[in-house]
């Protein structure tokens, strides 16, 4: 039995600076890692797709060039480079992530699954034996995986997920997606760019249902003006084929068939929790295995708290990396910080990007709020013109009276560098009024936010 003050169960965007900095206060810790240090943000999530987006993005852009009165010829994508160039990438900063561990006293780094025995110890099969930990406080960060759904055929048929997407050595011929999420997008336009032929199906009346429907329908416009077919309102039952591959679906009571060369499942996520023997712990779970937690993200258990992914909501790093400021502030320096209200951003990167914050028209009409809103066409931004970006839009929710900022989406190049200005404003309780009087550098897409609030009302 190895004994420690506390034990962190995965390596992720929580886990890693949270085990660091309890360790620098004199903690005695464990950190367990099944896979592989970083957690699915630096191995198979953002730091590689945003990475081969961004290539994507450039094949666009020189294939576009005249456009821009640019004449470029023989453009192609040399694929292997692109893959070469994204697993660079992530070699770099999981390195980074290591080393940085490496030089923490008092932090043990253990290679292994680990699962609850009791409250209090865990059993973490490495590849050589099975140990035995203790510690007085428990954290887990063991994130989520791709939720495939229990379609027809599934078990018979080679699919896809975003991570294994990532290490295909080929691009598709024409890649069929199941979903019409923010993965979906990311990933569906990404392949689109490099050549691939993309079908997208999502079973609601619009893709990114939570979101406000002009926002949906301008996405779908980008999305059919690069030629990616949309079909909303498209409810997959089966999947079937080897070499090809065929998607049967329902859609508004006609059964269709769609044909392509592979099929990709983006369909959400599931917490990974089944394998933690929860239950001996005394941890409870939802009906979908995420952990529950209370606004401190402690857990049923009193000494085991729950952090990022795994604890269900929006599954975003910046989310994790905030969870470990909470506990770790309360812990170690006897603060009352809380998840509770707190203001979560999150941006899209299909191109144009989408930033959000905040609240949507349709929840500030939903809680019956006084609002109003505010809304700017790229086509009318100064930056965008030059750039020769006009596609998307600036939009605010603002209080009718305490003139502060409800929400705020920005469609556009840099969209969510600009949402995080009005973040910035919003933690600030700084009132729309004062921003649309607010000097901004010329020419950048932020000054246009002295107009955007300017339309509310003249003064």
């Amino acid at each position: 039995m190895q004994h420690f003050d506390a034990i962190v169960i995965g390596a992720g965007q929580a886990g890693i600076p949270l085990a660091k900095k309890l360790a620098k206060a004199g903690k005695k810790v464990a950190l367990v890692e099944k896979r592989e240090i970083g957690g699915t943000c630096i191995n198979d999530g953002c730091s590689p797709t945003k990475t081969m987006i961004y290539s994507a993005r450039v094949a666009y852009v020189a294939k576009n060039a005249e456009h821009w009165g640019v004449k470029a010829e023989h453009i192609g994508v040399d694929y292997d480079k692109v893959l070469q160039r994204k697993d660079d990438v992530v070699v770099s900063f999981r390195n980074g992530a290591i080393k940085g561990l490496e030089k923490t006293k008092n932090l043990k780094v253990i290679m292994g699954d680990a699962s609850f025995i009791d409250a209090k110890t865990l059993k973490v099969a490495t590849e050589k034996n099975e140990l035995q930990l203790k510690a007085e406080l428990i954290f887990i960060n063991t994130g989520c995986s791709p939720n495939i759904p229990k379609l027809k055929g599934i078990d018979e048929t080679d699919y896809l997920t975003s991570t294994s997407l990532l290490e295909l050595e080929e691009i598709p011929e024409h890649l069929i997606i199941i979903g019409g999420g923010y993965i979906a997008l990311e990933l569906g336009q990404m392949m689109n760019r490099f050549g691939a032929k993309v079908t997208i199906l999502e079973q609601s009346a619009t893709l990114m249902p939570h979101e406000d429907e002009d926002v949906c329908v301008a996405i779908t416009e980008v999305f059919k003006r690069e030629n990616i077919e949309i079909v909303t309102g498209a409810k997959v039952s089966a999947i079937s084929g080897k070499k090809e591959k065929k998607v049967i679906a329902d859609i508004e009571g006609e059964w269709q068939t769609f044909i392509g060369s592979h099929i990709l499942m983006a369909t959400g996520r599931k917490p990974q929790t089944e394998s933690l023997n929860l239950k001996a712990a005394g941890v409870k779970t939802n009906d979908k295995g995420y952990v529950k937690v209370n606004t401190k993200l402690r857990t049923s258990a009193k000494n085991i708290y729950a952090l990022g992914d795994v604890k269900g909501g929006p599954a975003f790093t910046h989310i994790a990396y905030n969870d470990h400021l909470v506990v770790y502030e309360n812990l170690i320096h006897g603060k009352n910080k809380s998840i509770k209200n707190r203001l979560v951003p999150y941006c899209m990167f299909t191109d144009p990007q989408m930033g959000r914050v905040g609240l949507t028209e349709k929840e500030a009409k939903a809680k019956k709020l006084d609002y109003k809103v505010t809304t700017l066409p790229m086509k009318h931004v100064a930056r965008a013109i030059e750039t020769g970006e006009t596609i998307g839009y600036m939009k605010a929710v603002v209080n009718t009276k305490s003139k502060q900022i409800l929400g705020a989406t920005i469609i556009g190049p840099e969209g969510g560098e600009v949402m995080s200005v009005l973040q910035m404003a919003m933690i600030g309780k700084v009132p729309y009024t004062a921003i649309r009087k607010m000097m901004f550098a010329h020419p950048l897409f932020t000054e246009s936010l002295n107009n955007l609030f300017m339309a509310l009302d003249e003064g």
